[in-house]
């Protein structure tokens, strides 16, 4: 996929399609993931209303999570190869986990006060969370740091893959750590999901419209890195000729 894409005139021709594409599927599923979830679906026989937030929380851990993963792999073909493409997918990627990131904290919050009585407490999901979110915003803060593109590459990437890490520590957290506060698996089972359709169709919805979002704002910020570098490199021949 990289190899293919790395010619500037192909990812041209695959983004001109595929950005647009995205953003209007991305906000046709939120809008109707929304609707269905905020006035479609019953209220919890527990929760109330309150179970509404879980239509954007859980959304936004699996992309927090599936982008980490994305832009470790990007930067694992980076190290390996000097993949550029693969090296503008990860910076590209970074600040787009990091608001999922964010969301799903927020939500998580939101979510926690009138079900646990707290904001925040120091459960092993939470933690790992928030230790995800602290390395998205690391990984932007290293490659700031270093002046040399090709060394902040590296260094970006290796603290990327050793980041990897933590991503079985959020998903398996409550199975490790016997959770009180999180529950298990509920979508993703070996004999189906244990939530009523009613909730799983808005779930599904939010789930796409929000993956299709991140693929939007991943693929409109390489275009418009390899844009900026394509400029930049123009600017150095103009300059090396004067």
């Amino acid at each position: 996929m990289f190899s293919y894409l790395a010619n500037p005139q192909r990812f041209e021709k695959f983004a001109r399609i595929a950005i647009p594409t995205c953003g209007w599927l991305a906000g046709a599923l939120i809008v109707a993931g929304l609707w269905y979830g905020l006035f479609a679906s019953p209220v919890d026989r527990f929760q109330g209303d309150t179970i509404r937030i879980m239509y954007v929380h859980v959304p936004s851990a699996w992309l927090a999570l599936s982008l980490y993963f994305a832009m470790g792999f990007a930067s694992f073909v980076f190290f390996i190869w000097r993949h550029n493409l693969a090296d503008v997918a990860a910076v590209s990627i970074a600040p787009v986990g990091a608001v999922f990131a964010a969301l799903c904290l927020i939500t998580g919050s939101l979510w926690g006060k009138p079900t646990w009585g707290t904001w925040w407490v120091w459960d092993a999901r939470l933690t790992s969370m928030l230790i995800q979110f602290l390395l998205f915003l690391g990984y932007m803060a290293l490659r700031a740091a270093i002046d040399d593109q090709r060394l902040a590459a590296r260094s970006g990437a290796i603290l990327a893959m050793v980041g990897l890490v933590n991503l079985p520590v959020v998903r398996f957290s409550v199975e490790w750590w016997d959770g009180l506060l999180h529950q298990g698996a509920t979508v993703f089972r070996v004999d189906g999901p244990s939530i009523h359709g009613s909730q799983l169709l808005p779930l599904g919805l939010m789930a796409v419209g929000f993956t299709l979002l991140a693929s939007w704002m991943v693929l409109y910020r390489m275009r418009s890195a390899i844009l900026s570098r394509k400029a930049a490199s123009l600017r150095r021949i103009r300059e090396s000729r004067a």
